[in-house]
């Protein structure tokens, strides 16, 4: 079982309109609300994939009831605890026909030490059934600054295997309890160690902790340092889209991947397949399973030489 892990949750709101300008007034073509945050994303991936997730982390007020709705529309098991704060909503601004992203990310409800507690019990009854624990996005108001090392070494004394998806502080203070798998893009992992480039800032992240780094390179795909090789992986064309899916179908790829044992040069074409069919969907979450079967064969994969982070 591959369990998703969202402490943040969030109902994603995404308005299409014809073009995004400042300081102007715009009409809405399209508006679409669903349950949302990272690791909801990517059990929606996992589902449309045939896996049968389960999804956690913290929820509360209105929105958050709004969410649990959402999963069960899915039919995404809800495993959500609640918290006494309202939730977070985001907004997506999607423009043009090229399918530009213009993002706002709500901060998140308060979260009490007593809530953080009940969680913590209650997180580490459902891993102890995973094979895989994905653990994404920003964590909300009031959460220890390690809060993800705590869950990752809850995972990993249960014998599960982690996949990390965030950034900043956060990031960097999970590192110590060394994840299996952490997947920044490039500017974030570039921004936490302060490496001049995507090859030494990934090779950086594994010297504190990480077992494998994967980070993502927008068009130009997947850059991969892990215990087997290093490893760059491109797409077999540049798609036109709403790429803000494209990171939580990658993780959805590399948490199916390592459930079933797949090697990692077959971990990186899944991902970058699934994340290229995630590029034309208008909202996160949602990938377009043609595509996805037909760039599987289209994929390139190849070693890479490894960079020293120093």
């Amino acid at each position: 079982m591959i369990l998703a892990v969202t402490l943040n949750a969030a109902l994603d709101v995404t308005w299409g309109v014809d073009a995004l300008e400042p300081r102007s007034s715009h009409r809405v073509r399209t508006t679409r609300e669903r349950a949302g945050g990272k690791g909801i994303n990517v059990a929606r991936v996992l589902s449309a994939l045939g896996h049968v997730p389960v999804a956690t982390g913290l929820a509360g007020g209105a929105t958050g009831r709004l969410i649990r709705d959402g999963l069960r529309t899915a039919h995404i098991r809800d495993a959500f605890v609640e918290v006494a704060g309202e939730s977070r909503r985001t907004l997506t601004v999607v423009s043009g026909d090229d399918g530009d992203a213009t993002v706002f990310n709500g901060r998140g409800p308060y979260v009490t030490p007593a809530e953080w507690h009940l969680f913590s019990r209650h997180y580490a009854t459902l891993v102890t059934r995973a094979r895989v624990v994905v653990l994404s996005g920003s964590a909300p108001p009031g959460l220890p600054v390690d809060a993800y090392a705590q869950l990752i070494a809850t995972a990993a004394a249960a014998g599960a295997l982690t996949v990390l998806d965030t950034s900043g502080p956060s990031l960097l203070h999970a590192l110590e309890a060394r994840p299996e798998v952490v997947k920044p893009n490039a500017v974030e992992a570039v921004d936490a160690t302060g490496r001049e480039d995507l090859a030494r800032a990934a090779a950086e992240l594994r010297t504190r902790g990480a077992r494998a780094v994967v980070a993502s390179a927008g068009p130009s795909g997947l850059y991969a340092i892990t215990p087997t090789g290093t490893w760059r992986a491109t797409p077999p064309e540049r798609l036109v889209g709403n790429p803000t899916g494209a990171g939580d179908a990658c993780v959805a790829a590399i948490a199916a991947g390592l459930e079933v044992g797949l090697a990692w040069p077959d971990i990186m074409r899944e991902a970058v397949a699934l994340s290229a069919a995630a590029v034309p969907c208008p909202v996160a979450g949602d990938v377009d399973t043609a595509l996805y079967r037909r760039y599987l064969t289209d994929v390139s994969v190849e070693e890479a030489p490894a960079r020293s982070p120093h």
